[in-house]
């Protein structure tokens, strides 16, 4: 159970430790920061497109194999992403390693509710759940450590070690599940290829739409034709196909359609803000690596200790729907309390409001993924795991694409705000420029080049505040998304929190 968590931890990890090592790469492999952040996207599409079909995979190549497989896959293209000498060939190792990392997910979730009795799945949803949210929390933090303490290529060579040991742990210990899947007798192969183009074409159109200008790029037009096409055409062929690569009918369970859709949801919540907060602490703030990767350490750590009282209180009967209603609001009022910061915030001002958007989204993952296999029989655990778990990744894609976009337009609306308020009649500004003159002038500067630096500083200082102002506007956007989604919550199971377990149980 410790080695398996541990995988799922090292993958979820690598979604985000490169978050704060992007412009370190771009200057030592010679690429500009739009094709570094293919480094991201090349991992975000592989996980999305391999997470559906590990079910398949494990049945059709043995789960023990499938699984050690790729902890072998992952482990030798992180060596390779570190000895990447170009930037083009760091993507590629990215996305293989993004390949052998989705088993590493679905697979050890449904290794860990395996392992456990079935009157203790709620514990085996806490277990899983501080792998699911530790992993993207603690990446940065680790990320801007190595980064400024050593060098890029380590956030790749620390998965060696831990891939060596779960490789050889596994082969040990692991052996096939206890309800064998139906023998596949047929590769679907059609059902794959939709799912690639489909899912990898969505991928990428949320990854690089913004930095595009969306359709002003003739290749996303295309993309999105292909996503749409390829997915409507994919849910068609495995709806009628005998042995399909995703078996989409489990989706008649309500339990798992609702948890889907709020875990898409709280992927929003959870991989938005560990991407919205440290480009505010950094960009804006002009926060080091180290001190940014920080910031979310107290919230990881607080979070550990909600899932395990979360699995607690639901062992006794809390009903799910009132907890995860409870992280909600809490992720919330993290969202309010982000929106009120300005320049002048400290690292103290960050502590607070993390730590409550910690534990939101803690006391939520341990209920979703409960209930989420509540209605499942123990054969179709494994598909309806991966599912819920692609809604997550989906969700944190669809989210970081949503807030580039958002922060973009909401700055040239505050730009244009300010702009109309700085004229040459009113006295602070022609204070604050005179001043800034002086400024430059005492530096040596002539009269007219001091004039022009004081504009670009004060044109400087506009552009930083409208970012501010933006990063409040989309914290209060991601709460929202929150609030509009509560009403799902209705449509869920009213009874205690002891039914997920008794309706597997019954199974």
């Amino acid at each position: 159970m410790i080695t398996v968590i541990a995988a799922a931890i090292m993958e979820l990890i690598d979604t985000s430790i490169v978050n704060v090592a992007l412009s370190y790469m771009s200057g030592n492999l010679g690429a500009t920061l739009e094709d570094t952040s293919w480094v991201i996207t090349a991992y975000a599409i592989a996980n999305v497109i391999i997470i559906p079909i590990t079910s398949f995979l494990s049945a059709r190549l043995g789960r023990r194999n499938y699984y050690i497989g790729s902890v072998i896959l992952f482990t030798v293209f992180s060596v390779l992403c570190g000895q990447a000498t170009s930037i083009w060939m760091l993507v590629v190792c990215r996305f293989f390693q993004g390949m052998g990392g989705g088993a590493l997910l679905s697979v050890s979730a449904a290794i860990v509710y395996e392992l456990f009795p079935k009157e203790k799945q709620n514990v085996a949803s806490a277990l899983f759940g501080v792998g699911v949210f530790v992993g993207p929390t603690i990446g940065p933090t680790l990320g801007g450590y190595i980064t400024e303490h050593s060098s890029w290529p380590w956030i790749f060579y620390i998965n060696v070690p831990i891939g060596i040991a779960v490789a050889v742990i596994c082969s040990r210990l692991l052996g096939e599940p206890k309800v064998k899947p139906a023998g596949v007798s047929k590769i679907d192969w059609s059902g794959i290829g939709l799912l690639a183009v489909g899912v990898g074409s969505l991928q990428t159109v949320l990854e690089r739409g913004e930095t595009d200008d969306w359709f002003s790029a003739g290749y996303i037009v295309v993309l999105t034709a292909m996503a749409v096409l390829g997915l409507v055409l994919f849910v068609w062929w495995e709806l009628r196909v005998e042995n399909p690569v995703v078996n989409l009918k489990v989706l008649k369970s309500k339990n798992l359609s609702i948890a889907a859709v709020l875990t898409f949801v709280s992927g929003i919540g959870l991989f938005s803000s560990v991407f919205l907060t440290p480009v505010f602490a950094q960009r804006l703030l002009r926060f080091p690596p180290t001190a940014t990767g920080l910031l979310l350490l107290p919230g990881a750590i607080f979070a550990i200790g909600g899932l395990i009282i979360t699995a607690r209180l639901l062992q006794r009967g809390i009903p799910p729907v009132a907890m995860i209603t409870g992280g909600m609001l809490m992720f919330m009022y993290f969202s309010w309390r982000m929106s009120r910061l300005d320049l002048d915030a400290g690292s103290g001002d960050f502590y607070v409001p993390l730590i409550w958007r910690a534990v939101g989204i803690a006391i939520m993952t341990v209920p979703l993924s409960t209930l989420a296999v509540s209605g499942l029989e123990l054969k179709d655990i494994p598909q309806g795991t991966a599912l819920n778990n692609m809604m997550r990744q989906l969700g944190g894609s669809f989210g970081i694409a949503m807030v580039n976009t958002y922060l973009t337009r909401r700055s040239a609306v505050h730009r244009t705000d300010l702009v109309s308020g700085i004229t040459a009649g009113n006295p602070q500004v022609v204070e604050r420029l005179n001043g800034y003159t002086r400024f430059f002038q005492s530096k040596g500067a002539g009269l007219f080049d001091a004039q022009h630096q004081a504009l670009g500083l004060l044109d400087a200082g506009v552009v930083r505040q409208t970012s501010a102002l933006s990063f409040g506007d989309t914290y209060l956007l991601i709460g929202s998304i929150f609030l509009v989604s509560l009403p799902l919550l209705l449509l869920s199971s009213r009874g205690r929190g002891k039914k997920p377990v008794v309706a597997l149980a019954d199974h």
